[in-house]
This record gives structure tokens, C-alpha cells and sequence, in this order.
């Protein structure tokens, strides 16, 4: 079938008459006259186009816009990503044992110190892509400061027993 634009009218042989409202990449939002507005499938054969309307070639629809923006706020900002931490660690705490003997021990919540991994991962991923979008770097000042910063994701992975997820652990070299 032909691309139709918004605006076309079409004839579906279950729901009647109706007008496309606006193109998605798989399909076609369609308002019916009996049965209000149902998405149809672009790959849909048995559609009659009782009117064609040019599809327009430059549009983009709100969830690729929200996507593309979800991905440069991500890669090119500080906002802290939402990474779940290991369910046994919730409520837990770290008791951290001065090597004098005369001193108090320092509990801290790991909820706590688990969210300043976090940050510290975020920034350190905020960090290589400024280095990589850097115009003023050569190629290998940017290779040498991205192995820098694969080996302090490899000192860190020492942290990803808090993670509740694999896919959010550090990686160092060997990992790579």
C-alpha cells in the first residue's frame, strides 16, 4: 500500500469511514466515524483509500523526539540515572572502624554511600563524553584520558555487589 499522509480518508472494512490523524513509524492513528480514534497497522491491505493525502517526508513523531531528548539530557548532563540497589543491602548500614582504638566507629547508611557511587558513575560518564565531544583534544589525548577512565571503572568494581542489576556494574578492562 502507499504511504498516506495525515489527512487522508480511508475506509476500514470492520470500522467504517475514517481520517488519518497523524502517522506513527508502524503505523496510522485514524479517527472513525462510529468508532472513535483506533490505530491501524501501515501494513494493513485492507484498507480502501477513498482520498490520498501526501504524506509529509519530514515529520517525526513525539516519542522519537521524546527518545532523542531523553538521550542528550542523559549523555550531556548531571542528572542522576535511577539505578536500583541490591534488595538484601535496604536499611543496611557500613560501620567503618578507626585504626585507633580510642576512637568512636562511623556508621553510615549504605543507601547513602550507594548514591554517591552512583554520582560519582554518572560524572564519570558526563566526563567521557565531554572528552570524546572535546574539539580541541587529539584523537590519542582522547583514547589516553578514555583508558584512564576504564581503569577507575575497573577500581570501582569492587562497589557492584550493591548493585541490584548486572548490567549497572562497573566495568574495567578486562570486562571490555
Amino acid at each position: 500500500m502507499e504511504a498516506l499522509g495525515i489527512g487522508s480518508r480511508i475506509r476500514h472494512p470492520e470500522f467504517g469511514a475514517g481520517v488519518i490523524i497523524n502517522v506513527k513509524p508502524k503505523t496510522y492513528s485514524v479517527v472513525f466515524i462510529d468508532r472513535g480514534r483506533i490505530e491501524v497497522s501501515k501494513t494493513y491491505h485492507a484498507l480502501e483509500v477513498i482520498e490520498p493525502a501526501e504524506p509529509d517526508t519530514d515529520l517525526v513523531s513525539l516519542s522519537q523526539v521524546e527518545t532523542i531528548l531523553t538521550n542528550i539530557i542523559k549523555r550531556y548532563s548531571d542528572i542522576q540515572e535511577t539505578v536500583p540497589m541490591g534488595q538484601k543491602w535496604a536499611g543496611g548500614k557500613m560501620i567503618l572502624y578507626s585504626g585507633k582504638e580510642n576512637m568512636q566507629p562511623k556508621e553510615v547508611p549504605i543507601d547513602n554511600f550507594f548514591n554517591k557511587i552512583i554520582m560519582l558513575r554518572d560524572r564519570l560518564r558526563v566526563l567521557e563524553q565531554r572528552i570524546n565531544a572535546h574539539d580541541k583534544l587529539s584523537d590519542e589525548d582522547k583514547i589516553n584520558l578514555q583508558q584512564y577512565i576504564t581503569r577507575i571503572y575497573g577500581s570501582l568494581t569492587t562497589f557492584n555487589v550493591l548493585f541490584r542489576n548486572d548490567e549497572d556494574h562497573f566495568v574495567g578492562e578486562k570486562g571490555k
